[in-house]
């Protein structure tokens, strides 16, 4: 049932580089440049709604690596679930500080010192 480990292996590595790096940079204070500012809001959201998803696939990826019995897999893939709801609450959140954000006019960047 749960296939060849070195499929869900390449997966979980496969999406811990390309998924973990910027949510965790964001957490730690690093603003990405190509965010627009009236997207900066939410960010922290955003960032923990990405956690979740990678906690989806820690929580179907690795019963099936561990070649763990039915029940197991399809217990932590109803865990799965509550990672994506977790993530649609966030990014809705953030998606709400956003917009609130927008409403009381503060779309424009910080004013930078023009002397340094």
């Amino acid at each position: 049932m749960n296939g060849n480990p070195l499929y869900h292996w390449v997966a979980l590595a496969v999406t811990t580089v390309l998924v973990l790096p910027i949510p965790v940079a964001i957490l730690t204070g690093w603003t990405p440049s190509w965010i627009p500012v009236r997207k900066r809001a939410g960010m922290r959201l955003r960032a923990y709604g990405t956690l979740c998803l990678y906690g989806l696939v820690l929580a179907n990826g690795l019963p099936r690596v561990a070649d763990a019995s039915l029940g197991t897999v399809m217990t932590w893939m109803n865990v799965g679930f509550g990672f994506i709801a977790a993530a649609c609450v966030l990014f809705f959140l953030a998606e709400r500080r956003d917009a609130g954000h927008r409403s009381r006019g503060e779309e424009r960047p910080p004013a930078t010192d023009a002397g340094s």
